[in-house]
């Protein structure tokens, strides 16, 4: 391929230009060899002459095809040099919006100066666990690439962040850590990971600060390791720093600051806790305003302090260390504003006396005043024999107070790193780590000193490691591919290194001159001058002495050696520092106690190698003389840092700063091309140019370029073989190309070469294409003229012809026009003649008539008006006679009404609702208007008792005045007359009195009967108005109810959505419950095994084997009682209308006081229990007999089996008495009732003594049986010997000793032995066993008694209470109105009605209740009393084996299964752990499931409800252990979900609960549960239903995970897209091992085959339909998130191809749904992104309709992920043209009103809520049968 062949016409190249570096231009003529000047176009369509030679001026770059453009490697591009590289950034930066972008192994980051959403979370997840090249450039895919080489390979990673200032290194570095926190969280709850992004904002404040260039600049190097454990979490973190910029402290150039912790300082100095620093505006200190603006726009210091000081007390710095410092901070900024006054001398200087900052700063430190002012103006010189203190010079006491305040603020920054590498320590041990350097990149600056010198040094190191790291990789690359290996030339900057730190070198020399006692920066250039003048990295400035200028690998930098010697010695005098240490602050002493500044040996003892102790102590020499200077330091922190890059593998990312303006999106291109110098970007290219950049893999090269192949070569079914020959045809140089094993290497520019070829095949195809097309409608076109000629010429003349005929027709018609015309104009003055005349006549006879008109109106008038008085005369004596009928009426009907209306008032104190409740209500009004007329009816007997009194008082005083009379008669004058006036005028007064009282008495009767009066019209009033009240309601109900009918809809959707938020709330928290429980497993795991040691450990006693999985609390068996009703009836009704309800209130009321006598009955039993309980225990601890036998223990546990159901009964017995004697008592009315009750209770007393009897006979029986059976065997053993043991044995002998005594021992105490037939023995047994019983009895009936008399003192206590609450009402009526006294008291007797109403309903109830739980009892007890009888007759031994029962028939069998306890366990193993789905496979679904449901229901039938609680906890808790140990397994996890949602079912099927009853069987209605309420466990099983259904989503979404992106974007289910399918040129190198045979690519019929497997295994298991399609809705909306967030992180399938491919797939998808019948939950709809995503890349992309078109088709996509669809769209070929930036721009103006969350991808992780829909079994639980496979013979049928 020649050069000729390259530079030809329409070729596009690039040539220099001074403004944008490197500009366009298109080839206008071709370029023959040994042309002067290349003719070019450039974009403006100017042409230029552009000049060549062969030396200075050689041919311009080619620039590479449209097509490549954007690559998201720029090793991709087929001409690599720098104007490539350059104008693809550019093009990524500017017009996609993309920041990064690979180059080789390096990641180049442009600062965007802007907050991009594309570091969330969900981007974290997207980009873990992918390969590096397989999503866009990302600082997540470097991270995910460094994790997983450490977890593959094992080896230690370092991710290398350079950049100049304000390219955004320290940002890429966080991002880089808060990946690797959220990837690798740590595995316990040490949130070592948090404490990790802890240390930014610290660092941050005191390590960064605002320059020119960039606001936050970080002014230190960085190394952190974040540590690694052998499960790859993180446990700790190391860092390591260099070079932290002192200088900073005390200077800032113009527009600058100082670090950021002065100004937050500053800012927060009004708190209260900082007035001890006595801060104030940082513009009042010297240090903090020498840049002039304090403020950073946009930053609030105050609020950053706030955060500093969070990370510091999450790092486990305390608040007092806090606010030390603070201190030490605060203490800097007074040092600096200390004034320092020169002599007049000039030699000397002072500080004035009375300084504040002075002050301040000592005081701070805790430091003495007098001895800092001293040393602060002095400094003392040691000679050998003395010792002087001298003055300084003002200036060299300022150079020493600002290097005391940068050897502070130094110890300050190293301390607070210590301490936060000691917060990151952790004692576990480290597997691997990974370090992230944030180091400074190369710099140069018009003034450059020796900061720049140690940075552009540490760049030069980097930059070799770097070089010979790439080197590395390509040869590698290389020789893994077996092609033949070329040395590749690198630039090697070991020279430049060797300048630097050589022996002798720069830094050698510096150190040198250091010390010098006189040195001085112009000597040390002298001696750089002479030194290095020959080497070729170093050369002399023309115009200055005083520097130097060192070639770099990225640029020639010139260097002032003012203040290098200053720098490198950093002196501090020693003076001042022994001060420092002397602090009564323990933090300010330990900052300058450190080992490294211990002093030194003196000089005198420098040379001697002998220890002598001289006579008196040696003077101290000073520091600086023996110390590592700055430059030494720096040197071997680097060599240590080199080091570590060495031994790990690394990582670059290069960030570039596009403009130094700090503007959003704008490139400089002048600015990128240094920096890309700068960080050996383009050196990275240079090398891969070197050798072979463009790699393609067989198949690709062969898809691209098979339109270059002949039909014989595409016959060949080699691939390989196909690709070889036709390059080998193509390119005749085999020098350009090199065929590996599986990747063809190709020179710079072969690949546009093959490009260029193919876009002329395809030009020319197009051309030929056009040739035809284009002739083929020329004649096409000749074709339509011809025929159209013809047809004008036919129509011509036609047309002709048809005009003649139509002058013709013209003539004609002309003539019977003037006919017309003549004739019309004639009839028109006739017609108007006639018409005047018939207007004169009309209005003449008009003006007659309306004459006649009047005449006959006014007589009409006249005869209307007499009709009118008339009638109206005839109405007013009617309407007088009518009203004075109505008046009469009216009094009529009022002494009717007044009637009536006391019959209305005792109807309108009673309430609708309590007529229904209450029967015989108004019979209690009537008597209370009964009481009421008896009281007035008293009132009258008490005014006639009060007329007799008067007349009677009358009388008296008629009397007392004839006595009077007859006084004054008898007595003489000197009679007292005046006492007797007296007496009479009391008796008057009394009188009076008398009179006054009875017309009070009279008022107040009449005032009462008004008010009375009153009150009933009252009534009457509210009567009318409640009735119309109602009337209006019901009206306004109806309306109501009409205008809703068309919101309910609504309001419905609206009642879903909120409910489905509430479950999607209640799902979350049981999965973080779940995950919580996981994590809390996980952590006593790893506590096991950090405790384990071997040997025997105890298990602590208090963890049950039954409550150590469980979570929940245990559920009290209980009968709950009628209130649950009541209760779930509140809930139903709402707890306002509940309120209103006086039943509902009463029924509550009633049951409170209900569960407060039973708790105090529980107590008193409770009691009673624990002391049967230490009787019992003294019973047995008195007992003397040591050897229990297996037939006693038998029988004393079928005796306390006996004795608990007798007491059961016994106790519910008596609350039945005592419940039917109350109400008794209360109610002795209701004969009826209380026969029936007593009916019952004689048949219960039968049932209960009939027990006693039966139990007695049974003990008998038993007793009778064993001695018997004792007898038979000891009669066996009998010898002479024992008959004379036995008359000589004293000893009493009890039965019971009898029983007890074992065989071998006791045989001379048997009762046998008396006499040969046994009978005295026997006879004196059943003597003993008839008195115990006897005992027992007369025990059990003082029990009774007992309980009895605590019944009798329960009902007194309410008697009394009663009693007390009835006089504390009538207390309260006493105190009442009367009006008040008759409305309270029909208030209470209403109250007390409906009370005794409720009461006796709940009375029946609970009667009809408790005789089913007796009646069934009963039946129980006498079961197994037969089952006993039977057991004892048939065996021939007693034993302690199983009871034996007797199996029913089959047709008895009522759905129960009955197992022991001791089979609990077993009974869980093998329906639970052991339990495998393909065992009951072909039974009947569910199996397991029913088989527990009908062990739950024998439980609850024979009322155990222990047996329940242990039976559901156990089984709740193996399933978990299951789920547990197969948690990835999806065919167990749908086994389980499957069979707890069917036990789910049946617990509400069988629960009893009517809402559950209504698709029941009458026979699956008889097997509800009985006794216990089991909704709480009902509860627990849903919510470890929801953990099984998340497990299932998760286990399949796993399974599914790798499968997508292959199915769904790069398998080729359309194969004739294959050829044109855009392929990568390079891709990027895969973190997995290709060749070690990993997963090939799935196809989307694996995809569906994988949906189909979960579909079929959830149907075969018997999960709900409805679930199973949750669970698919689930499925496709993840395929729906990871297809669409690849789509939006991949460049290279967002393409028209794709779509179309896209949504083939996804028609396929749907096809499969529609097919399982599936697509009416919702399924489809969760897709709906990913489609229009695919109908996006489809449609037209270039007008406005087009914009517009796409605005209303993509609803489900948000404007974010829009654009971004846009901006990766990649054209197929040459031929498609991109999407342009204002088109982009144009649908953003579109859409920016949409209302969107702003997230650019799906989250992934988000779950539907779930919901089980009640799904009852039509199975009966009888015909259930239980194979015999699963070796359940312990289950007995029932």
């Amino acid at each position: 391929m020649s050069v000729t062949e390259l530079y030809s016409k329409y070729t596009r190249v690039w040539i220099p230009d001074p403004d944008e570096v490197w500009r366009s231009a298109e080839i206008v003529k071709d370029y023959k060899e040994g042309d002067s000047v290349l003719h070019l176009k450039l974009e403006d369509e100017s042409t230029l002459d552009y000049s060549i030679g062969p030396k200075d001026n050689p041919l311009p770059f080619l620039r590479n095809p449209d097509i490549l453009v954007g690559e998201n490697d720029l090793t991709a591009l087929s001409y690599l040099h720098e104007p490539a590289v350059l104008h693809n950034l550019k093009v990524r930066f500017i017009e996609s919006n993309h920041i990064y972008t690979y180059c080789g192994i390096v990641l180049v980051a442009i600062n965007p100066y802007e907050q991009l959403q594309i570091y969330g979370e969900e981007v974290i997840n997207a980009y873990s666990g992918q390969n590096m090249g397989d999503m866009d450039p990302h600082i997540f895919a470097v991270a995910e690439e460094a994790y997983k080489q450490m977890a593959r390979d094992e080896k230690n990673q370092s991710i290398i962040v350079s950049g100049e200032s304000g390219a955004g290194k320290t940002v890429s570095a966080k991002y880089a850590m808060r990946f690797f926190a959220t990837v690798g969280g740590s595995a316990n709850d040490t949130s070592i990971e948090e404490k990790v992004l802890a240390s930014s904002p610290i660092m941050e404040a005191i390590g960064n600060a605002k320059t020119t260039r960039n606001d936050n600049s970080s002014r230190f190097g960085k190394y952190i390791e974040i540590g690694f454990d052998r499960r790859y979490h993180i446990i700790g973190a190391n860092m390591r720093t260099y070079l932290l910029e002192k200088s900073r402290v005390v200077f800032q150039a113009e527009e600058e600051r100082n670090y950021h912790i002065f100004y937050q300082l500053c800012a927060s100095s009004s708190l209260p806790e900082f007035k001890d620093l006595a801060l104030s505006s940082a513009e009042d200190f010297t240090f903090t305003s020498l840049g002039e603006n304090i403020f950073i726009e946009g930053v609030n210091d105050a609020e950053d302090l706030v955060k500093t000081r969070e990370a510091l007390t999450m790092l486990g710095v305390k608040e007092i260390h806090q606010m030390s410092i603070f201190k030490v901070i605060a203490s800097i900024l007074h040092l600096g504003n200390v004034e320092i006054v020169s002599e007049r001398d000039g030699e000397s200087c002072h500080i004035t006396k009375d300084e504040s900052y002075l002050h301040n700063f000592c005081q701070l430190l805790g430091i003495e005043q007098e001895q800092m002012e001293h040393w602060l103006c002095r400094r003392k010189l040691v000679t050998t024999a003395e010792t002087y203190v001298k003055n300084m010079p003002y200036a060299q006491a300022v150079n020493a107070r600002d290097a005391l305040a940068k050897h502070i603020y130094a110890h300050l920054f190293d301390w607070i790193v210590e301490h936060v590498n000691k917060a990151l320590h952790t004692s576990a041990k480290q597997h691997s780590f990974i370090g992230v350097l944030d180091i400074y990149g190369f710099e140069t600056f018009e003034i450059n000193s020796f900061e720049q010198f140690c940075i552009n040094y540490a760049n030069e190191k980097l930059q070799q490691q770097f070089n010979s790291h790439v080197f590395k990789l390509e040869q590698e690359e290389y020789m893994k591919e077996q092609i033949p290996w070329t040395l590749i030339d690198f630039y090697d900057n070991q020279p430049c290194i060797d300048l630097i730190e050589a022996k002798l070198g720069i830094l050698d020399l510096l150190d040198e001159e250091c010390k010098v006692p006189k040195g001085t920066d112009q000597n040390w250039a002298q001696k750089l001058y002479s030194k290095h003048s020959s080497s070729g990295h170093f050369e002399k400035p023309r115009m200055s002495n005083r520097s130097f200028i060192v070639v770099h690998f990225a640029d020639k930098v010139e260097y002032q050696c003012d203040g290098f010697l200053e720098k490198n010695r950093d002196t501090v005098y020693e003076e001042q520092i022994n001060i420092l240490k002397a602090s009564k602050f323990q933090l300010v002493a330990d900052l300058f106690h450190d080992g490294k500044d211990v002093p030194p040996p003196s000089a005198t003892s420098k040379t001697s190698r002998i220890n002598v102790r001289p006579a008196k102590p040696a003077l101290k020499g000073h520091n600086r003389d023996h110390r590592k200077s700055v430059g030494t330091q720096f040197r071997n922190s680097l060599h240590l840092l080199m080091e570590t890059l060495n031994a790990t593998t690394p990582h670059y990312v290069r960030c570039i700063k596009p403009n130094d303006y700090k503007e959003s999106f704008v490139f400089d291109s002048r600015r990128a091309v240094q920096q890309l110098r700068a960080c050996g970007v383009l050196e990275t290219i240079r090398i891969s140019a070197a050798g072979y950049p463009s790699r393609w893999t067989y198949p690709d090269f062969f898809s691209r370029y098979r339109v270059l192949m002949t039909k014989k070569d595409l016959t060949i079914g080699d691939k390989k073989l196909v690709c070889k020959n036709l390059l080998e045809t193509l390119v005749k140089d085999p020098d350009k190309f090199q065929f590996g094993k599986t990747k063809i290497f190709f020179r710079a520019g072969q690949v546009a070469y093959l490009e260029k070829l193919r876009a002329d095949k395809f030009r020319y195809a197009c051309i030929k294409i056009q040739k035809t097309v284009r002739g083929w409608l020329q004649r096409i076109r000749y074709r339509k003229i011809r025929k159209s000629a013809i047809t004008l010429q036919r129509y011509g003349r036609g047309y002709m012809a048809r005009r003649h005929a139509e002058m013709l027709r013209l003539t004609r018609a002309t003539l019977i026009c003037q006919k017309q015309y003549r004739m019309v104009q004639v009839r028109r003055d006739y017609l108007r003649s006639r018409r005047a005349v018939i207007t004169i006549q009309a209005f003449a006879r008009g003006m007659f008539i309306r004459r006649l008109y009047q005449e006959f109106l006014l007589h009409h008038k006249a005869i209307i008006i007499q009709k009118t008085v008339r009638g109206w005369l005839v109405r007013k004596k009617y309407l007088h006679a009518r009203n004075a009928a109505i008046v009469i009426q009216c009094f009529y009907r009022r002494v009717r009404a007044v009637r009536r209306f006391k019959q209305l008032k005792i109807e309108a104190r009673s309430a609708e609702h309590f007529k229904n409740l209450n029967v015989g209500m108004e019979n209690k009004i009537v008597q209370l208007q009964k009481k009421m007329d008896n009281q007035s009816q008293d009132y009258k007997n008490q005014k006639e008792q009060l007329a007799v009194a008067n007349t009677a008082l009358g009388s008296e005083v008629n009397k007392l005045q004839k006595e009077l009379e007859t006084l004054r008669t008898r007595q003489a004058a000197g009679t007292p007359v005046a006492s007797l006036q007296e007496e009479l005028e009391k008796l008057r007064a009394e009188l009076q009195e008398a009179n006054a009282q009875r017309k009070q008495i009279e008022e107040e009767f009449s005032n009462e009967k008004q008010g009375l009066q009153q009150r009933v019209e009252e009534l009457e009033k509210e009567n009318t108005l409640l009735k119309k009240d109602k009337e209006e309601m019901n009206r306004k109900i109806q309306t109501s109810t009409q205008g809703q009918a068309g919101d309910v809809s609504q309001k419905e959707s609206r009642l879903q959505v909120e409910l489905d938020d509430e479950r999607q709330r209640y799902q979350n928290l049981v999965k973080e419950y779940s995950r919580l429980e996981q994590r809390y497993e996980n952590l006593q795991e790893d506590m096991s095994s950090m405790k384990f040691h071997p040997g025997h450990r105890r298990i602590p006693s208090n963890q049950s084997s039954l409550g150590s999985d469980s979570n929940y609390p245990s559920i009290s068996m209980s009968e709950a009682g009628d209130t649950d009703d009541t209760i779930q009836q509140v809930e139903e009704m709402g707890i306002e209308k509940a309120a209103m309800d006086l039943s509902v209130f009463m029924k509550l009321q009633k049951r409170v006081r209900e569960l407060e006598q039973e708790r105090k009955r529980l107590q008193t039993n409770l009691e009673k229990v624990e002391e049967l309980s230490q009787r019992k225990g003294n019973e047995t601890k008195s007992s003397t007999s040591e050897d229990i036998n297996a037939d006693l223990a038998y029988n004393s546990l079928k005796r306390q089996e006996l004795e608990t159901e007798n007491k059961k009964l016994k106790n519910d017995l008596n609350e039945l008495r005592k419940a039917v004697a109350d109400r008794a008592s209360e109610n002795n009315s209701s004969n009826e009732l209380q026969d029936g009750y007593n009916l019952l209770l004689n048949q219960l007393k039968a049932a209960n003594e009939e027990l006693d009897v039966r139990k007695e006979e049974v003990l008998m029986l038993k007793t009778q049986i064993v001695n018997s059976t004792r007898q038979s065997e000891n009669i066996n053993h009998i010898n002479s010997n024992d008959v004379s043991e036995w008359t000589n044995n004293k000893k009493p002998v009890d039965a019971e000793d009898i029983v007890n005594a074992p065989d071998s021992k006791n045989k001379a105490q048997d009762w046998g032995y008396l006499n040969e037939d046994g009978e005295l023995g026997l006879a004196y047994q059943g003597l003993k066993q008839v008195a115990r019983l006897l005992e027992a009895q007369l025990q059990t009936q003082s029990r009774q008694h007992k309980d009895e008399l605590e019944a009798l003192h329960t009902q007194v206590e309410l008697l009394k209470d009663n009693l007390e609450k009835k006089q504390d009402m009538l207390n309260h009526f006493s105190t009442l109105s009367p009006d008040a006294l008759v409305e309270f008291s029909v208030q209470q007797e209403i109250t007390r009605l409906t009370n005794e109403n409720l009461d006796l309903k709940e009375l029946v109830e609970k009667l009809e209740k408790n005789e089913k739980k007796l009646k069934k009892q009963l039946r129980i007890y006498m079961k197994k009393v037969q089952e006993l009888e039977v057991s004892q007759a048939t065996r021939s031994r007693p034993e302690l084996t199983r009871q034996v029962t007797v199996q029913r028939k089959e047709k008895d069998f009522e759905g129960m299964l009955e197992f022991y306890k001791e089979d609990e366990a077993l009974l869980v193993k093998t329906l639970i752990t052991d339990m495998k789905p393909n065992v009951v496979s072909a039974t009947v679904p569910c199996l397991p499931a029913y088989i527990l449901f009908m062990c739950i229901r024998h439980a609850d039938y024979i009322n155990d409800d222990q047996k329940v609680h242990s039976l559901l906890t156990a089984t709740i808790n193996a399933i978990k252990k299951v789920l547990k140990k197969n948690n990835d397994d999806f065919e167990m996890t749908s086994f389980w979900l499957a069979n707890t949602s069917r036990l789910l079912h049946c617990l509400k099927q069988y629960s009893g609960d009517e809402a559950f009853m209504t698709q029941n069987s009458p026979k699956q209605n008889e097997h509800c549960l009985k006794n216990f309420d089991l909704a709480e466990y009902r509860q627990v099983l849903s919510d470890l239903s929801i953990q099984i259904y998340q497990q299932l989503i998760r286990v399949a979404e796993n399974t599914m995970q790798p499968m997508i992106v292959s199915a769904m974007l790069e398998s080729e289910s359309i194969p004739s897209l294959a050829g044109v399918k855009p392929m990568g040129y390079r891709n990027r190198s895969s973190s997995m091992d290709c060749e070690s045979g990993g997963p090939a690519g799935y196809t989307l019929q694996a995809l569906i085959r994988q949906l189909g497997q979960f579909y079929t295994t959830m149907a075969d298991h018997g999960l709900d339909p409805e679930i199973g399609q949750q669970m698919i809705r689930q499925l496709f909306y993840s395929i729906n998130a990871v297809t669409l967030n690849n789509l939006l992180l991949r460049k290279d399938v967002c393409s028209w191809s794709t779509g179309m491919q896209l949504r083939y797939n996804i028609s396929q998808l749907e096809e499969w749904v529609r097919g399982k019948n599936l697509h009416h939950g919702g399924t489809l709809a969760t897709v709906e992104p990913v489609i229009q995503a695919a109908q996006l890349l489809q449609v037209k992309k270039k007008t406005s309709q087009d914009a517009e078109a796409i605005c209303s088709l993509c609803t489900a996509l948000s404007l974010q992920q829009i654009v971004k669809i846009l901006n990766l769209y990649t054209p197929l070929n040459e031929f498609e043209e991109r999407v342009t930036v204002s088109f982009i721009r144009d649908i953003q103006n579109r859409l920016q009103d949409r209302i969107e969350i702003n997230q650019l991808l799906v989250d992934t992780k988000y779950t539907f809520p779930v919901l089980f829909p009640y799904t009852p079994s039509a199975l009966t639980l009888e015909a259930i049968h239980i194979p015999a496979s699963l070796s359940l013979d312990f289950l007995t049928r029932v």
